[in-house]
């Protein structure tokens, strides 16, 4: 778009403008101009990471040299990205946000802004006059337009509106929360988009706004507004940034890493993040390996609002406590992954099984054994319209540019709605098909594993567990066998670093059908008799006398729902144990079991 004057637009697609874009433009730069060019759309909203910078490299002119490789010089905000790139050529782009006002963006050419000025004040008046209250403003922009679009061809200025925290401007709401300056704005903006005499001469306007979300959604959803998400920064642009942030020499004094290394560890980060988080390394303590962990860690978990939590696991599948098919099946998933072979591993995996299971350890333990990073979702909802929406938009954001990455939703059943509107004026409903549509999104297979855990999977919307999406159906059980129940017990025992006795772990029968979580308590409750008696280590008395004192919870129909769900979940046979096996293998098995949940269901339920 930079290459167009006051011409009016010519009709239908131009593939050679498009393609006349310089190759170090954004992709998402290329996506606005295609669509442009296409004379359907004049109004755009950019959203999501429009708060970062943009590289800005300006093209050599004559007499000009171009710029050095220095961040300062080749990158610049978004805002003045658009006036100075996207819209350089065009005469008026003119700016507007309810803090500054109205102001023209013309970047360090002086002429080009002195022109932009005299022009504007011969239309609008002297700029000290200009309104700032915004439905002014759009009152004497569209009188502006409308003298723009009067004036004949060769005279006739390109215009570019640009609205910055368009979300403040027209929030999102329905019709009962509008206001009638909320209205009037939204009605203006949607008469701006649909104009046919605008959409066939050079006026474009684009709206920029952090979260699309927050936007009101009669606007985002119309068929002449243009959405363009602002995607974070790929690994060469990363390395690009780095690479004029600092010289070879620095950055070996500053951290332990190469341009190569940073770039691929600096996944999910803004290069404003980047530039904060070398910028905070010295020759006295330069950046290793554990620190910048920890710093990357504080910064997604901020750029995600507190809506993730971002957890480095520190135990494998050796840790984990029988299920010898289901952690066989894992380990071979986890290596196609560490090998880079994504087109092989499931989108997601479903962990079920009653309370206490391990099931939150089990998926932790997985992300471990790749050796990728591992989110934990949060209560991504909220009281406030559009809030909830906005909140995992941009979780799933920063989910797509982190990748490779283990997701962890607990308690999915609750978390992830499903498409009934409950009464919150569609919000689950929208919730669900966000999830669910980034979840069968084959584009991030490998990239973006799901892993979602809940002891009620029967609640949980068969459009999220089908093949596709959460392919793989894990169930967590309690432990039988003898052997299986004294594993746990060491399991724990080391888990906690509580010392154990060679014969400390007294027979368990199987009939108390103890979870980890129950075990884990007994242990702690040994090792605290232990050290009341002045000793560490931990004997057969203490471990006898906790087993006594402890008293399972009471729910135990509730357990056999759970139980009984995670069992007729189960996508592999093997991965359950040799009594369920038996168990399912009579005839009419499955049957009599779909029969015995319903029952519980409607016993608990009512």
């Amino acid at each position: 778009m930079t290459q167009v004057a006051s011409a009016d637009k010519a009709m239908g697609f131009s593939a050679d403008r498009v393609s006349a874009l310089p190759d170090w433009y954004p992709a998402w730069a290329h996506q606005l101009a295609e669509e442009y060019y296409s004379a359907t759309t004049s109004m755009f909203l950019l959203h999501g990471n429009v708060r970062d910078l943009v590289r800005c490299v300006a093209p050599a002119a004559a007499g000009r040299p171009s710029f050095p490789d220095s961040v300062d010089r080749q990158y610049t905000g978004l805002l003045e990205f658009l006036g100075t790139q996207v819209f350089g050529r065009w005469d008026i782009v003119l700016s507007y946000d309810l803090g500054r006002g109205l102001r023209p963006v013309a970047g360090a050419d002086e002429q080009r802004h002195r022109a932009m000025m005299q022009h504007l004040a011969a239309r609008l008046g002297d700029p000290a006059s200009w309104p700032r209250d915004p439905d002014r403003v759009l009152v004497a922009l569209d009188g502006f337009l409308e003298r723009t679009l009067l004036d004949p061809p060769p005279s006739r200025k390109s215009v570019a509106l640009v609205f910055d925290y368009a979300q403040y401007l027209l929030p999102a709401g329905g019709l009962e929360s509008l206001t009638r300056g909320n209205a009037a704005r939204l009605v203006q903006f949607l008469h701006w988009a649909q104009n046919p005499h605008i959409k066939r001469v050079n006026m474009a306007f684009c709206l920029i706004a952090d979260r699309m979300a927050e936007v009101n959604e009669r606007l985002v959803e119309s068929p002449h507004v243009g959405t363009i998400e602002v995607p974070l920064p790929d690994r060469q642009e990363r390395r690009h940034f780095l690479q004029c942030l600092l010289p070879p020499d620095e950055l070996a004094r500053r951290t332990a890493f190469t341009f190569d290394q940073l770039a691929d560890v600096s996944n999910g980060l803004g290069l404003v993040d980047l530039q904060v988080l070398v910028s905070q390394a010295t020759a006295d303590r330069p950046l290793d390996a554990r620190r910048f962990g920890a710093l990357k860690k504080e910064m997604i978990e901020r750029q995600c609002r507190g809506l993730v939590e971002f957890i480095e696991p520190q135990h494998s599948l050796d840790m984990v406590v029988g299920y010898a098919e289901a952690k066989r099946r894992l380990r071979e998933d986890a290596q196609r992954l560490s090998r880079g072979q994504f087109e092989t591993a499931p989108m997601g995996y479903l962990i079920c099984g009653p309370v206490g299971t391990g099931k939150t350890f089990l998926a932790e333990c997985y992300a471990g054994t790749i050796g990728i990073p591992c989110l934990v979702l949060r209560n991504f909802r909220s009281k406030y319209v559009g809030e909830t929406e906005a909140n995992l938009q941009q979780v799933l954001s920063v989910l797509r540019a982190l990748g490779p990455v283990v997701v962890i939703v607990d308690e999915a059943d609750a978390a992830l709605g499903n498409r009934q509107t409950e009464g919150d004026s569609g919000t689950s409903a929208r919730v669900f098909s966000m999830i669910a549509s980034q979840m069968g999104n084959t584009r991030y297979r490998g990239k973006i594993v799901w892993m979602l855990l809940t002891s009620r999977p029967d609640l949980l919307p068969i459009d999220l567990k089908r093949q596709g999406r959460a392919e793989v159906h894990i169930p967590l059980l309690y432990p039988r066998e003898e052997a299986d129940i004294r594993a746990m017990f060491e399991a724990m025992a080391r888990k906690n670093r509580v010392p154990l006795l060679a014969d400390a772990i007294p027979p368990v029968s199987a009939e108390r059908r103890l979870t980890g979580a129950d075990i884990e308590s007994i242990v702690l409750a040994a090792h605290r008799e232990a050290l009341s008696a002045g000793r560490q280590e931990v004997t057969r008395a203490d471990l006898e006398k906790a087993l006594a004192e402890f008293l399972p919870s009471a729910e135990g129909l509730e357990k056999e729902l759970q139980e009984l769900a995670a069992v007729l979940e189960c996508t592999q046979l093997s991965f359950l144990p040799e009594p369920w096996r038996t168990r399912l293998a009579e005839p009419e098995a499955r049957s009599r079991l779909q029969e015995r949940l319903m029952a519980l269901r409607q016993l608990l339920e009512h």
